[in-house]
């Protein structure tokens, strides 16, 4: 998958979200990666179900990836929770 068919998720309202998946596949994307980790996980599933549910017909959920990545900060190591929604038209 082309890396301009990511949307990684952070602190921004959903329907910011929302467009940008919209906005992938009326450009021609036939399938957009929604990135998120951490506390914006549960962004991620709105964003998706928001926008499979009313902006896009026949979209599916192709595929979810889960897992942990280890990432520094300034208060030393730590590890993150990652998911990966595919979404197919």
């Amino acid at each position: 998958m082309a890396d301009d068919n990511v949307v990684y998720i952070g602190n921004k309202p959903v329907m910011n979200y929302v467009l940008a998946v919209v906005t992938q596949f009326n450009n021609g994307a036939s399938e957009v990666a929604i990135k998120a980790r951490g506390k914006a996980i549960s962004r991620a599933v709105d964003a998706v179900e928001v926008a499979r549910n009313r902006f896009i017909e026949g979209a599916k959920v192709k595929d979810i990836k889960i897992g942990t990545e280890r990432i520094t900060t300034d208060r030393g190591e730590t590890n993150v929770s990652i998911i990966e929604i595919v979404m197919a038209k």
